[in-house]
């Protein structure tokens, strides 16, 4: 059963006089990842390294950002799969202390340093999500927002022209009994649209 979290949470540990300050938080793609990244160079500039490992809808990275291969990203990565955590990413920003602490003492500090921001982290169950649009009379909108309320559904987007077209998200094993309802609703005068991302 994969999880994703609630939110960043934070962790620090001075090993050897190197500073690791790790951080596990909710991530939707590989982009917003990279953005988080960026934005740690910037706040930490005098730091040696920035490493990080991400699980995001299929997209996986393991970046030891200079450190020994396999040393950093790697540890971090498998933190992420050991607790099945979808959806995220986790960083270590390294201020090197001047103590070298060999190839076995990064994988521990790294591992460490997301274990401990684990240990804080709420973690909550990751559902699979649906997306679909939908074409209908102006008549039947505010049933079908109704419908949408009903369904803890999200209506990402309406627009109105000749008819109305919505795109709805939605738990994705809701969405037999949303359509059925929907269906109901419409009478016939709905059409779904398929290629909905």
């Amino acid at each position: 059963m994969p999880y994703t979290l609630t939110q960043a949470v934070h962790s620090e540990l001075v090993i050897k006089k190197s500073r690791f300050i790790g951080c596990v938080q909710p991530v939707q793609d590989r982009a917003q990842a990279l953005l988080i990244v960026q934005g740690l160079r910037s706040q930490h500039p005098g730091a040696n390294h920035v490493c990080w490992a991400l699980m995001a809808g299929g997209q996986s990275a393991a970046v030891d950002d200079g450190e020994p291969s396999g040393t950093a990203g790697r540890p971090m990565l498998d933190v992420l799969r050991h607790q099945q955590i979808e959806g995220a990413l986790a960083t270590v920003v390294r201020y090197f202390g001047g103590v070298k602490l060999g190839a076995g003492g990064l994988v521990r500090a790294y591992t460490d340093a997301i274990a401990q921001a684990m240990l804080q982290a709420e973690k909550i169950e990751r559902q699979a999500m649906a997306r679909l649009q939908c074409r209908l009379p102006y008549a039947l909108e505010g049933g079908m927002r109704r419908e949408v309320a009903a369904a803890n559904a999200q209506l990402l987007h309406v627009s109105h022209g000749d008819d109305v077209l919505a795109e709805i998200e939605l738990v994705a094993s809701q969405l037999p009994e949303f359509v059925t309802r929907m269906n109901e609703l419409g009478q016939g005068r709905l059409s779904w649209i398929d290629n909905a991302e």
